[in-house]
């Protein structure tokens, strides 16, 4: 049995960042990483849709605001590039508010800005807590 959610979906996808960070370290703006990412997904095959819009529902009734995700990998994960001194608060929320919108389980935020890659698993809380208020 798998401890992690979608364990093997996402050491594929971790290793396609390593290579990025590998390649191209820290210093380069989002979109670089964002090009050299897909790249790498290309070459693993892993199934990916770069820049989802996320249609955002209030009430059940669709607003004009959208988000745009940087990638979902394998339909189940969202996966978010920052190329940031240090992820905050905000970057957190950023992706919490996708995995709600998009009613997906987990996503990953990455962070190219640090001397060392960064990656945070974020599990979507919200859809558990309306799964036990409605069962």
């Amino acid at each position: 049995m798998s401890k992690f959610l979608f364990e093997k979906e996402t050491y594929n996808i971790r290793g396609c960042l390593i290579n990025v960070h590998k390649e191209l370290g820290c210093g380069f703006l989002e979109i670089v990483y964002q090009d050299a990412f897909e790249l790498e997904l290309k070459e693993a095959g892993i199934p990916y849709k770069r820049e989802q819009r996320i249609q955002i529902l209030y009430k059940g009734k669709p607003l004009n605001s959208e988000y745009i995700a940087d990638f979902i990998c394998y339909d189940k994960i969202i996966v978010e590039l920052k190329a940031v001194s240090e992820l905050t608060d905000v970057h957190f929320a950023q992706v919490l508010n996708y995995l709600t919108a998009t009613n997906l389980d987990l996503g990953l935020l990455v962070n190219f800005g640090e001397k060392s890659l960064h990656v945070e698993r974020i599990f979507n809380y919200r859809k558990n807590q309306i799964n036990q208020n409605n069962p």
